[in-house]
């Protein structure tokens, strides 16, 4: 664990880095296949600080956190040498002879901020995707799961390259000193608070960046699909890791007069999945501290309290909730919820529903449960989101061939299998050209009127 100041954590890698041992492929892909490694032979002391700092219960962080790492990390060792590839494009025939062409370099010495709901995954995915790209990481894990942090902190050392890849530990104080430092790229998940801290200091060198941030990514429910399974499904989104997730269903539109019995249904598939008392769940997560217990606690007075509302701030524990007869500006619906608990909006039709969207943020995720190809189409143009989810919530996160990201408040950029490649290289492009024949010279002044329609026509 280092001190607040961090002077002399980036200069040593930037060397390293400089001297170009992290660019050639065999060490990016032994680099890969170590991580591997950590993620099977530290898999249960990984998952046990999960438990100590969410209440995680072990299936689930295998599935969402250290088994996805690992899906992620094969994908790119297979695929790496590949998509590192030179790619030929067109070339204009009035260059010709020529070869145009363009290849992926890393960007050098990158951050990495991640945060606490997936202390994991989302500090682990993004190293895969910087390692892959030939860079050397620097990655500041999130003080406020503090025991996985410290896991995550011994067994990078212990498995990776300690020249090129090392974890800062340390609070808010940590961060802005990092933040002072020159990186060739910042890589920040969290909250939009803290994204736009994040541009602000990333903006003093004209480093670029990616926001990974999140919003209130809305369930729109219509009538005419079961209801039952939609409930399922929205429940399972919505509360696992104790509703601390960026994709998570943040609320509900009840379409046309399906709120009623969407209720019921809500209400029987949390008792479905965590029994009638959720606190005695050893499936069901913990908030992560009192200050996110004690904001979450305030909107749960909101509205009609449907199912839930139990809680218990010595155990960090919030029940299972969902209010309804929830208003739009009703602080439950001014701020993304982040916790456990699942305001229902009602909407006439449709288009009140898309009005509702539209009035807010882009959110990082849109979920529709619908058997309408029309409706699709219409929230597939009217709206603007990260991503689009049918009648399935977050599942879009582990399709590594599809992009993940925000846009606009939700965030600034995309990652995940051959995207994690793109975010932390540049595409370099090439252009080859012998200088005999010099067919440039029709290019050269001075011009004619011959020269001026030759080019003209080549172009």
């Amino acid at each position: 664990m280092t001190s607040v100041s961090t002077s002399g954590t980036v200069a040593p890698l930037r060397s390293y880095y400089e001297a170009g041992r992290t660019k050639p492929v065999p060490w990016r892909l032994a680099q890969l296949k170590a991580l591997d490694r950590m993620l099977r032979e530290g898999g249960d002391e990984l998952a046990e600080a999960l438990r100590d700092d969410l209440g995680k219960a072990e299936p689930e962080s295998f599935v969402t956190e250290i088994d996805a790492v690992a899906a992620e990390v094969r994908l790119m060792r297979k695929r790496l040498r590949s998509w590192l590839r030179p790619k030929r494009v067109h070339t204009p025939s009035y260059l010709q002879p020529g070869r145009s062409y363009y290849l992926r370099e890393p960007l050098g010495t990158v951050l990495i901020m991640g945060p606490f709901n997936y202390p994991v995954r989302l500090v682990l995915e993004p190293l895969a995707g910087a390692i892959a790209a030939g860079n050397a990481v620097v990655l500041k894990p999130s003080e406020r799961t503090g025991r996985t942090s410290a896991v995550l902190a011994r067994l990078v050392e212990e498995f990776l390259d300690p020249e090129a890849i090392t974890v800062v530990e340390g609070g808010p104080d940590t961060a802005a000193s990092l933040l002072e430092e020159r990186f060739d790229h910042v890589f920040f998940t969290g909250s939009a608070h803290v994204g736009r801290i994040v541009a602000r200091a990333c903006a003093e060198h004209l480093t670029p960046y990616t926001l990974e941030l999140g919003g209130k990514s809305p369930a729109i429910v219509e009538p005419g699909v079961d209801l039952a399974a939609a409930a399922r499904r929205i429940v399972w989104g919505k509360f696992m890791n104790a509703g601390q997730t960026c994709v998570a269903p943040d609320y509900v539109i009840a379409v046309d007069g399906v709120g009623p019995d969407l209720e019921r249904h809500l209400a029987e598939a949390v008792r479905e999945m965590y029994g009638h008392s959720p606190v005695d769940s050893p499936d069901y997560g913990r908030i992560v501290d009192e200050a996110s217990f004690d904001r979450l606690t305030g909107l749960l007075d909101e509205g009609r309290l449907v199912c839930g509302g139990g809680r218990n701030r010595e155990d960090r524990y919030i029940a299972p909730t969902v209010l309804a007869d929830v208003g739009p500006g009703d602080a439950v619906m001014r701020e993304e919820v982040f916790g456990p608990v699942l305001p229902i909006l009602a909407a006439d039709d449709l288009d009140e529903a898309i009005g509702h969207i539209l009035a807010g943020e882009k959110p990082l995720a849109l979920y529709a449960f619908t058997g309408s190809e029309a409706t699709r189409r219409r929230l597939l143009t009217r709206t603007s989101s990260g991503a689009v989810g049918f009648n399935a919530p977050m599942a879009h996160s582990d399709v590594a061939a599809l992009p993940f990201g925000g846009i606009g408040h939700s965030g600034t950029g995309s990652y995940h299998g051959r995207w994690s490649l793109e975010a932390f290289s540049h595409a370099k492009a090439v252009f080859d050209k012998p200088l005999n024949p010099d067919t440039l010279q029709v290019a050269y002044p001075p011009f004619t009127s011959v020269k001026e329609k030759l080019l003209r026509r080549l172009r």
